[in-house]
C-alpha cells in the first residue's frame, strides 16, 4: 500500500492506495479507530481488487476541519479523494461510523459506486438516548477523561469469546482511541448526533448494497439487525456467526470473502 496525503477541497487526508486491480474497494473505518485497522485485512482484498484506505476527517492523521464533521462533509472528501486518486466508479464498505459516510455516499454520489457494504452498521438516525449519551461522551473528552471511553469502548466491540483471543487487537483499538485527537472526537460526535435517517434512502438507491451483521454485537443487537434485515429484502445479508462489532477482526476470511462477492469477483 503505498500511503499519501490528497487535498480532499481544503482537508488534507492521509490516504493508502494498493494502486492495482480493476475494481476497487475504499474502506471506511469507524468511530474512533483510523485506517490502520485495515492494514490487515486489505491483504485478504488486494490480489482481487484495488483497495484505498483513508483516515477519515478528525481521525489518524487526517486534517481536522471545524467543530461539527457531518456524515455529507466526510461522504464529500471521500468522494473528492477519490477524484484525486482518478478513480472514477468504486464500492465502499463502511464499518459502524464508516456505514453513515458510505449511506451519505449512497444519497450523494450514487452514480459513483458499483456496491455498498454497511459492516456492523445501521440506516437510522441516532435515537434520543443514543445522541444524549453522544453528548455525554463530549462532556468527558472536554473534562479529560477519554481514557474512560478507550477502557469501555474496545471491550463493548468484541464478542465475549473472543477478547482473550484477540487481545493484542482490543490492545490495539484502546491505544487509537488515546492518540484519536480530542478536538476531532467531539467533532464527530456532534456530526453523528445530526445525522439523518437515511433507511428510506437506501431502500430506494439504485447501488446494490449487503448488510454484515455479527451474532454477538452489543451495539446492534440480534433483534435490531433482524428487523433491520427485514425492512431490506433488496440487500444482501451476511451473517458472522462468532462476531461482534468488529467483524473484520474477528471473522476476516469470512468478511473478505463477502466483500468480493458483492463486488463480483469473488471465488
Amino acid at each position: 500500500m503505498t500511503e499519501k496525503f490528497i487535498m480532499a477541497g481544503a482537508t488534507p487526508m492521509h490516504v493508502a492506495d494498493s494502486q492495482k486491480g480493476d475494481k476497487c474497494v475504499v474502506l471506511l473505518h469507524g468511530y474512533l479507530e483510523s485506517m490502520i485497522v485495515w492494514e490487515e485485512f486489505a491483504y485478504l482484498l488486494r490480489d482481487r481488487v484495488r483497495v484505498v484506505t483513508l483516515d477519515l476527517p478528525g481521525h489518524g492523521i487526517s486534517a481536522i476541519n471545524g467543530e461539527i464533521h457531518t456524515m455529507e462533509y466526510l461522504a464529500e472528501c471521500v468522494a473528492l479523494t477519490m477524484e484525486a486518486l482518478g478513480i472514477e466508479r468504486y464500492s465502499v464498505v463502511g464499518h459502524s461510523m464508516g456505514g453513515y459516510v458510505a449511506l451519505a455516499m449512497c444519497e450523494m454520489y450514487a452514480e459513483r459506486l458499483d456496491s455498498v457494504v454497511l459492516l456492523s452498521s445501521t440506516t437510522s438516525a441516532d435515537s434520543v438516548e443514543k445522541c444524549d449519551r453522544r453528548r455525554r461522551e463530549i462532556e468527558l473528552i472536554k473534562a479529560g477523561k477519554k481514557s474512560m471511553l478507550a477502557h469501555l469502548v474496545p471491550h463493548a466491540g468484541f464478542a465475549p469469546q473472543n477478547l482473550k483471543r484477540l487481545a493484542d487487537r482490543v490492545e490495539d483499538v484502546e491505544e487509537l482511541i488515546m492518540i484519536t485527537e480530542d478536538e476531532g472526537v467531539i467533532a464527530i460526535l456532534a456530526g453523528m448526533i445530526e445525522r439523518k435517517d437515511r433507511d428510506e434512502v437506501l431502500r430506494k438507491s439504485p447501488v446494490p448494497h449487503m448488510f454484515i451483521f455479527g451474532k454477538h454485537d452489543n451495539y446492534i443487537p440480534m433483534d435490531v439487525a433482524e428487523e433491520l434485515a427485514a425492512k431490506h429484502p433488496e440487500a444482501r445479508v451476511v451473517w458472522l456467526e462468532n462476531s461482534g462489532h468488529m467483524g473484520f477482526y474477528e471473522e476476516p476470511e469470512r468478511c473478505a470473502e463477502a466483500i468480493l462477492d458483492m463486488v463480483g469477483v469473488g471465488c
